[in-house]
C-alpha cells in the first residue's frame, strides 16, 4: 500500500519541497503539494500503487477535488510537449524554461517537471518579481545564455496584461522563443497587442486531469491571426459531444478522483469506491468546456466557447459569461472606462429562466465620489445592443471583486456573495 506525503511550498521559494516530492516519487509515494491556504487531508485507507501526484482541481465550477496522476502520466506528458517544440525547430534539451506559475498546481508543477526530463535550465520567478518588470528584465539580462539559448515561458493572461502594460515587461516577452498561455480566455485585445509587438505566443489548452498541456497553437499561427488554441499534441484524440462538450481521450488521464468532504478529511463510503473515475468504459473523459473543432480529422483546430458548468439558458438561448466578460471588458477599453475587473453570473428569473447579473470592480481612480455609479452607466449602455438574453439584469459595484492569481474565478464564492448582497436589500459593495 502506498503512502501519501503532504509537502509545503512557499510562494517565494516552492522548490524548496522539490526534493523532498523527488525523494517521496523515488520511494514509491503518493504526494501531495500544499499551497499556503491548503489543509492536510486524513490519508486514504489505501492508493493505488504509486509512485503519483494528487493535484487539486476544481475549474470554475468551485468544487475543490483531487486527481490521481501517476508519475508515468506527467513523463508522457512532457514528452508530448518536447515532441511538439522539435515538430516546430525546437530543441527540447536545448531551451531556457521560465515559471512564474504556482507549484502546487499543474500548471507550475508541469514547467518544472518538463525541465527535469528534459534536463535543461529551470527558472522559477517569485510573485514579487513578476510585479516589478525591469527588475526581471535585468535579472534575466544577467544570464550568460540570454543570447544563445531559447526560453521558453508559461503564464496566464492576467500576468501576460500586466507585462505588456510595461514597456520593460514588452521588452522581456519579446526575448521569448515562445510563450505558452493558458488557464483562462485570452482576450482578443492582449492577443492583438501581442501580434503586433511581435511577441510569440502559444494559446494552449490543458488541464489537471490530463497532465497539463493537450491542444497548443504555433507562435507562426498565432502572429498570422489564426484564432482559437490550435491542434492536439500528437498523443492526444479529441471530440465534441452532443451537448457541445469537449471529451479528451490519451495515456495521461488521470487515474481517478477524490473529492474531499467539508472537515478537509477525504470522503469514503461504504456504498461507493473511493476513487470515482474519470473516464467513460471507452476512455474518454468530458471536460465540462464547450468547444468546437474544425478542419480535418487528422489535425483539428480547437475553439474554446466557455465552461458548460458556467454556462446559463436564458429565453431559450445558451450564454456563456466568459465570452461576454471579455466583450465588456474589450468595449470598456476602447471608450476610456477604467474597468479592472468584470464578471457575469446567471440567476434564477421565472420568465426567462436564468437572467445575468454583473459584478463591477473599477480602478482606484473610479473610487471618486459620484464617479463609480457616472461609470457604470456608460458601462450599461454598452450592452444596449447585445441580444436580450446577453444583456444584464442587476449591476453591483464590488470594490473586492478579482480572480485567483491563476487567473480563474471562484464562481460559487461570487454566487454566494451575490446572494448575500441581495439579502440585504441589494446594497453595492
Amino acid at each position: 500500500m502506498s503512502t501519501l506525503d503532504q509537502l509545503r511550498c512557499d510562494p517565494c521559494d516552492p522548490f524548496a519541497a522539490a526534493g523532498a516530492l523527488l525523494a517521496a516519487l523515488e520511494r514509491g509515494n503518493w504526494v501531495r503539494l500544499l499551497g499556503p491556504q491548503d489543509v492536510p487531508l486524513e490519508a486514504p485507507k489505501a492508493l493505488p500503487a504509486g509512485p503519483g501526484l494528487l493535484l487539486s482541481t476544481g475549474g470554475s465550477s468551485g468544487s475543490r477535488q483531487l486527481c490521481l496522476q501517476p508519475s508515468i502520466h506527467l513523463d508522457r506528458s512532457a514528452a508530448a510537449t518536447g515532441r511538439w517544440l522539435h515538430a516546430l525547430g525546437l530543441n527540447a534539451s536545448q531551451v531556457i524554461v521560465w515559471n512564474p506559475l504556482p507549484f502546487q498546481h499543474v500548471s507550475g508543477l508541469m514547467p518544472w517537471w518538463r525541465a527535469q526530463q528534459w534536463n535543461v535550465a529551470h527558472v522559477w520567478l517569485s510573485p514579487a518579481l513578476m510585479k516589478s518588470p525591469q527588475a526581471l528584465l535585468e535579472e534575466s539580462c544577467q544570464r550568460s545564455d540570454w543570447d544563445s539559448m531559447p526560453m521558453l515561458l508559461s503564464l496566464v493572461p492576467t500576468q501576460l496584461g500586466r507585462l505588456l502594460a510595461d514597456p520593460a515587461g514588452v521588452r522581456w516577452l519579446q526575448a521569448m522563443a515562445l510563450i505558452w498561455v493558458g488557464g483562462a480566455a485570452l482576450p482578443d485585445e492582449l492577443a492583438e497587442r501581442a501580434r503586433a509587438l511581435g511577441i510569440k505566443l502559444a494559446p494552449c489548452y490543458g488541464a489537471t486531469e490530463t497532465a497539463a498541456m493537450v491542444v497548443a497553437q504555433s507562435p507562426e499561427r498565432f502572429l498570422d491571426g489564426e484564432e482559437g488554441v490550435g491542434e492536439p499534441l500528437d498523443d492526444i484524440e479529441l471530440r465534441v459531444e452532443g451537448n457541445g462538450a469537449l471529451a479528451v481521450r490519451c495515456r495521461r488521464l488521470a487515474i481517478g478522483r477524490w473529492k474531499p468532504d467539508g472537515d478537509g478529511s477525504l470522503a469514503e463510503r461504504s456504498t461507493e469506491p473511493s476513487v470515482s473515475p474519470l473516464t467513460d468504459v471507452d476512455g474518454w473523459w468530458r471536460s465540462g468546456d464547450a468547444a468546437r473543432l474544425q478542419g480535418p480529422a487528422s489535425t483539428p483546430q480547437l475553439t474554446l466557447l466557455g465552461r458548460l458548468d458556467g454556462a446559463i439558458h436564458s429565453g431559450g438561448v445558451t450564454v456563456f459569461p466568459e465570452q461576454l466578460e471579455v466583450r465588456l471588458m474589450a468595449a470598456a477599453r476602447e471608450v476610456g472606462l477604467p474597468l479592472k475587473a468584470v464578471l457575469f453570473l446567471g440567476v434564477h428569473d421565472p420568465e426567462w429562466g436564468e437572467r445575468l447579473v454583473v459584478l463591477v470592480r473599477w480602478q482606484d481612480a473610479a473610487h471618486l465620489p459620484g464617479a463609480a455609479d457616472a461609470f457604470l452607466l456608460r458601462l450599461k449602455a454598452l450592452t444596449d445592443r447585445w441580444l436580450p438574453a446577453e444583456r444584464p439584469q442587476r449591476w453591483h459595484h464590488c470594490a473586492e471583486l478579482a480572480s485567483t492569481n491563476a487567473g480563474k474565478w471562484e464562481r460559487a464564492r461570487w454566487r454566494a456573495w451575490l446572494k448575500d448582497l441581495e439579502r440585504s436589500d441589494g446594497a453595492d459593495c
